[in-house]
Order: C-alpha cells, then sequence, then structure tokens
C-alpha cells in the first residue's frame, strides 16, 4: 500500500477534529443592542443577534456589602452598567469579600482539601439571570477596578422563569482559565473566546479567584450575546489551536469520570486477570500512597479497570477526606447514594455549592449522613441552599464527633433552625456568614458550645443586640481566637468591653462596617491593652479611628499582622510609622480613603517598610 494513503487519513481526522472544536466556539459579538449577523460568508440564514445586560442576580458566595443596602453589592450587577468606563473604587459595583492571599494567612484560615483537581481555582461565585435563552456567541464582563478574578463561565440549561422544572439541569463550561496577574486597576471589557454549547441558556454564572490581585475586584455589568436558533456550522474555520483540542479532550475526560459517580460499578462486569503484574509485588498500604493522589473522577475510572485496583478504589481509607466542591454541576442523591459505601470512615467532608436546583434531597443528604456521618469532624456546606431545619437536626444527631461547620450564605435555612446547632458540644469553628440566625438561637449556641474557637457572624441581620451576644461570648466562649462581627450594626463599647475582658485569646478581631463604635469611648484601646495577641484587626470604615487608637496598638499588640483603617479621618502619618517600627510582623496596612494618608506618605512608607503591602485606594 502506498505511503499516501495513511498520510491521507491523518490529515482527515486532523481536519475532522478542527472542525469539531470549531464547532463548539463562538464568535465575539460587538456591544451594539441589537444586530444581525451572517454566519461566515456562505448562504445560510440571517440569525439576528441578540444583545442583553443580566436581568437579575440569583445567587453568590459573598458580597462585600450589606444585605440591607445596594452598595458594593452583587445585586449591582443587574441592568445596565453603573460606572464603566471610569475605573476606580465605585459604591455601585459588585464586589466579593476577599482578595488577595491575606485570608489564608490569618488565624481563622482553614487548611485545604487534598484532591482537589488543579483546574478548580474557583473561590466564589455569582449567578445572573437574562430575559431571553440564546445560544451564547459572547459574554462582556465590564470590570471596573483590578480586573483579572474571573476564572471561569458557566451556562446553565434550566430556565430560571419557567414555570416547569426540567427534569435534568444541565452546566457547560463557556469559557476557563487558571488565574493571571493583570497589570494595572483600570476598567476593561472582558471578552473571552467562548465555547459554542447545543442547548439555549439565560442562566450565567462567572466564578472568581481574587487570590493573585493586590484588591478587591469590581465588577459593573455583564453582557450576554446570542442568537434565538443554533447556530449553523460552516466550513470555512482559521487556523486551530492544538492547545485548544487538548483542553477539550481534558473537558470530556473530567465529565465522563464525573458520570461514573451515578452508576453503580458492578465487580462481576471486571475482567478476570490470571496475575495483576507487578501490583502483586507491592504492599498494600504502597498501592494506597500512590492512588492518595488521584482525583475523585480518576478513582472512578480506574474502579474499572480489573478487581485489585477496585478494592483499592473502593477501600474507605480512601475517602478520609473528600472534597465534591469541585464537582457540584454533577452532585445529586445518585452520587451520594454511590459513595456511601466507601465514606464510612470520612472525617473531612466539602458539600459546598452542590446541590441546588433539587440535585440534592433533604431525603438523600439525610440517607448520606445516617451512613457516613458517625467519624465526621469537619463539614462545609456554603451555600448549600437545599439545607432545612431537617438537615440541621439530622447533622446534629448523625455527627457526634463534629468540630467544624460552615454554613456561610445557606440563607434558605429558617431562623428556628439553628436551634439545633447548641446540641454539638464539640464545636470548636462555626461559620454562619449571611445566614438568618436568630439571636435567641445563637445565645443557645453560646452557652453549650463553649470549646468554639472560631465563629463568624458577618452579616447576620436578625441579631437584635450583639452586646448581649458580645457579653455571652465573654462569659462562656474562654477559647474563641476568631472572632467576625463584620457589618454588625449596633455592638458598642460595652459589648466590647465584655468581649475583651473574657476572650483574651482573641488573635483576630473583624469589627468592620460597625457603626456604632466610635473611638471616643475608648473602645478600641481598650481592645488593644486587653487582647495581645492579636494578629489581625479590622476596623474598616471606622472614620472614629484616631492616632491614639493607632499608638495603642503599637505598644501592646506586637504580633499584628494586618490592620485595616479604611476610610478614618483621624489617623497621621506619624502614628502609622510609629506602628511600623514597633509591629515587627505586620505585613498589611490598608489605608484607603484615610484623608491624611495621600500617595505621597504611602509611597514613602513604602520605601522605609518594603515588607508591608500598604494599600491606598482612589476613586476617579
Amino acid at each position: 500500500m502506498s505511503p499516501v494513503f495513511p498520510m491521507l487519513t491523518v490529515l482527515s481526522m486532523f481536519y475532522y477534529m478542527c472542525l469539531r472544536r470549531r464547532a463548539r466556539t463562538a464568535t465575539r459579538g460587538e456591544m451594539n443592542s441589537r444586530r444581525a449577523i451572517e454566519s461566515n460568508t456562505r448562504a445560510l440564514p440571517i440569525n439576528v443577534e441578540i444583545v442583553q445586560y443580566a436581568k437579575e442576580v440569583l445567587d453568590f458566595s459573598s458580597h462585600y456589602g450589606s444585605e440591607n443596602s445596594m452598595s458594593y453589592t452583587m445585586w449591582n450587577l443587574a441592568g445596565i452598567p453603573n460606572v464603566y468606563p471610569s475605573s476606580g473604587d465605585f459604591t455601585q459595583t459588585a464586589v466579593f469579600r476577599t482578595y488577595g492571599t491575606w485570608w489564608d494567612r490569618c488565624p481563622s484560615a482553614r487548611l485545604p482539601f487534598k484532591r482537589t483537581p488543579s483546574t478548580f481555582c474557583s473561590q466564589d461565585y455569582v449567578e445572573l439571570a437574562f430575559e431571553e435563552p440564546v445560544y451564547p456567541t459572547a459574554v462582556h464582563i465590564l470590570e471596573t477596578y483590578h480586573p483579572g478574578a474571573v476564572v471561569r463561565i458557566l451556562a446553565c440549561s434550566a430556565n430560571p422563569y419557567s414555570q416547569n422544572p426540567p427534569a435534568e439541569v444541565r452546566w457547560e463550561i463557556l469559557w476557563s482559565e487558571a488565574p493571571t496577574k493583570v497589570n494595572g486597576p483600570q476598567a476593561r471589557q472582558f471578552t473571552p473566546c467562548i465555547k459554542q454549547i447545543n442547548f439555549p441558556t439565560n442562566l450565567i454564572r462567572l466564578e472568581v479567584n481574587s487570590s493573585l490581585l493586590d484588591y478587591y475586584t469590581e465588577l459593573d455589568a455583564v453582557v450576554l450575546h446570542g442568537v434565538k436558533e443554533r447556530p449553523v456550522l460552516s466550513l470555512k474555520t482559521s487556523m486551530i489551536d492544538m492547545n485548544d483540542i487538548d483542553e477539550e479532550e481534558d473537558e470530556e475526560k473530567f465529565a465522563c469520570g464525573m458520570d461514573t459517580l451515578n452508576k453503580q460499578f458492578s465487580i462481576v462486569t471486571l475482567r478476570e486477570w490470571p496475575t495483576n503484574g507487578y501490583f502483586d509485588k507491592l504492599p498494600y498500604e504502597l498501592i494506597q500512597l500512590i492512588l492518595s493522589h488521584l482525583t475523585v473522577p480518576d478513582l472512578c475510572r480506574l474502579a474499572q479497570t480489573c478487581k485489585l485496583l477496585y478494592q483499592h478504589c473502593c477501600d474507605p481509607l480512601q475517602y478520609i477526606h473528600l472534597s465534591l466542591q469541585p464537582y457540584w454541576a454533577r452532585i445529586n442523591d445518585t452520587s451520594l447514594e454511590y459513595l456511601q459505601s466507601r465514606c464510612t470512615l470520612i472525617q473531612w467532608l466539602n458539600l459546598s455549592w452542590t446541590g441546588n436546583r433539587g440535585a440534592i434531597s433533604v431525603s438523600g443528604f439525610s440517607r448520606f449522613l445516617k451512613v457516613c456521618g458517625s467519624e465526621l469532624v469537619r463539614l462545609e456546606l456554603s451555600c448549600g441552599h437545599f439545607l432545612n431545619e431537617t438537615c440541621l437536626e439530622v447533622i446534629t444527631e448523625m455527627c457526634p464527633n463534629l468540630q467544624e461547620l460552615n454554613l456561610s450564605s445557606c440563607d434558605k435555612i429558617p431562623p428556628q433552625a439553628f436551634n439545633h446547632i447548641a446540641k454539638v458540644g464539640s464545636l470548636k469553628r462555626l461559620i454562619l456568614y449571611r445566614t438568618k440566625v436568630e439571636q435567641t438561637a445563637l445565645l443557645s449556641i453560646l452557652n453549650f458550645c463553649s470549646e468554639l474557637q472560631h465563629l463568624s457572624l458577618g452579616s447576620c441581620v436578625m441579631i437584635e443586640d450583639y452586646d448581649l451576644i458580645a457579653s455571652m461570648m465573654g462569659a462562656k466562649c474562654k477559647k474563641l481566637r476568631s472572632l467576625d462581627l463584620w457589618r454588625c450594626k449596633n455592638i458598642t463599647e460595652n459589648g466590647i468591653a465584655e468581649l475583651a475582658s473574657g476572650c483574651q485569646l482573641l488573635e483576630e478581631l473583624d469589627l468592620g462596617w460597625c457603626p456604632t463604635l466610635q473611638s471616643s469611648t475608648g473602645c478600641f484601646t481598650n481592645l488593644a491593652r486587653k487582647l495581645p495577641n492579636l494578629q489581625k484587626l479590622f476596623l474598616t470604615a471606622n472614620r472614629s479611628v484616631c492616632d491614639t487608637d493607632i499608638e495603642e496598638l503599637a505598644a501592646n499588640c506586637a504580633h499584628l499582622r494586618q490592620l485595616d483603617i479604611l476610610g478614618t479621618r483621624m489617623v497621621s502619618p506619624a502614628s502609622l510609622r510609629k506602628l511600623l517600627e514597633s509591629c515587627k510582623d505586620l505585613s498589611l496596612l490598608d489605608v484607603s480613603f484615610c484623608s491624611q494618608i495621600d500617595n505621597r506618605i504611602v509611597l514613602e512608607l513604602n520605601a522605609n517598610f518594603p515588607n508591608v503591602f500598604i494599600k491606598k485606594s482612589f476613586t476617579q
């Protein structure tokens, strides 16, 4: 046979791969309201492109703003731009709660889960609904300050405005990339090249990672371009990047691996081999160590190869720590049922972001915990909107050894349900950020959970008297090391005094946006004198912080690492120099909008104290 024919076959296969990849890649649209486009240059039917801004913000994991305001909240992403093309720090934008790596370097930082795939780096998300379902051709993200946080864009098959919920909810990744460092904080329109999908959508999800940013990223609006009819593939193709083909294969492997979570593999179907080769010569423990580096989908795929590896992949010791958050889009009741037999010894479980839109039912979650909850020490359930009172009751009954519980942004849990948490006396960490916990339930929790070391009550708007809460902490929670009171509206110097007297092991305290605290009452100097172990103190947006407070911190808190005094008008450069000279471990100092600290002073301080990140934000 002539060597020409194999070469033609290879070229034909490559051409087919290019066409297949081209079918998944959409063209970018321009920022017009509506326009007619013709697919390439072939005689195809004209398809009108629809351009629409987000109609509504459906869900999000965190935001900088208050639950009762529009400033710096995710709700600002709905509608037309408020700020773009201007650059700077504006309250009319959407801002997530954290940035940089500072939150990973404080006493409240949590240990990461092993086996998290390298392709999953998302830290926060926001979901946006649009008026009309379309086949996406472009997504424009208007970033107005410190861009570069968006790492993934997804589309959902479910129509949030449909009266009939779909039998199956699909999520497809339109674009994904590792975090990148963007030079400069200036505004930009971010328009990544997205993949073409085979269903119309009006539900878009952005996932972000702010770890490389020098400050909070700010988003102004999201624009979805799309057509009503599914685009017809043209044979006229452009240059294809070979890396794109590799990415497509990775995505298909990922989907295949996760689909196996929903199928019960039968050991009977595995092929019998007379010998397992070199695996027969390896100790059981060594094979287990090798497999411990595989992700969950890889374990599921490997389990299908032979009986020996099936046995290893199903060993409960492989599932002592299990994070299903990277696979949130594919986890459902069937997944949990399949994993039950493997998770009988599980100690750390991360179900954050999973189960929404009916994917996980209360009964499915309850069945899983009844089988697998006895050894649980850490349970992450951030943004689990399927959770209700029954779920919390099951957690407290089935997880007697639980020490860490994260219910961050579980805003669908009814207030009375939180009373059940008081039954878990072994709790050391409790995160209730953006929940509807009420004062009575919280007092009961504090009374019975005296082992608490880390407590987050940020943006808990249903608590009526934070002074009473602080008094209970001071009396009962003597081991408290970190406390988040971000945006609590009514704590006063009395509550701070009780807290400082009773919780003297505190190393981290967030009092950002607490408007009822006034420096003239001596509350901040009291903190500095009674909490010498403080490493992180956030007094964000408290305009009364003055030189006396800074000097007391310099004199008493030698271990201070992070200080946020954004917005104060009373702090001078001289007191900051004293602080920087005394606190040798200081690494973060936020003086944004401090009227006495101009850019010249910041440059001077940066030159004299190069190990400290001194942040000065601006507005144009």
